[in-house]
């Protein structure tokens, strides 16, 4: 097992959010790894933790990374968001992401969880994806 893979996915998984056209058109560049310093913008897409385990078997090294990616709104209600979580869904799910490093063996959408945060005044769905890598 190797945690070495794991830049490489956040990587691929950042590449394939920002450059698809039906995501930037809701977000522009609204896709961060941490929280934006400053002003926020009122919707925005931030890379979250992750989990990761050895996945190792006779064909080599390898790791199952269980990432979260979280939906940030100020829009009242849920609808704005939940469309979001639907294109990243679409984007990620079973995706073949090209890595710098070993490769992508599959990528899953496991589950979402919506809540309100700040008092009530921001909506956010976190979604948890599952990821097989194998290096080498």
């Amino acid at each position: 097992m190797s945690y070495a893979l794991s830049g490489p996915l956040q990587q691929a998984v950042f590449s394939a959010l920002s450059a698809d056209v039906a995501l930037s058109a809701l977000l522009g560049s609204a896709i961060f790894d941490a929280a934006p310093a400053g002003s926020v913008p009122p919707l925005y897409v931030q890379l979250g933790g992750e989990d990761v385990a050895d996945a190792s078997d006779g064909s080599g090294g390898g790791a199952l990374h269980r990432f979260r990616i979280a939906i940030v709104s100020r829009a009242p209600g849920y609808t704005e968001a939940k469309h979001v979580a639907g294109v990243i869904s679409d984007i990620l799910h079973d995706a073949e992401l090209e890595l710098s490093r070993g490769r992508l063996i599959s990528l899953r959408f496991e589950r979402a969880s919506a809540k309100l945060i700040s008092a009530g005044q921001v909506r956010q769905i976190e979604m948890r994806f599952r990821a097989r890598v194998q290096d080498g």
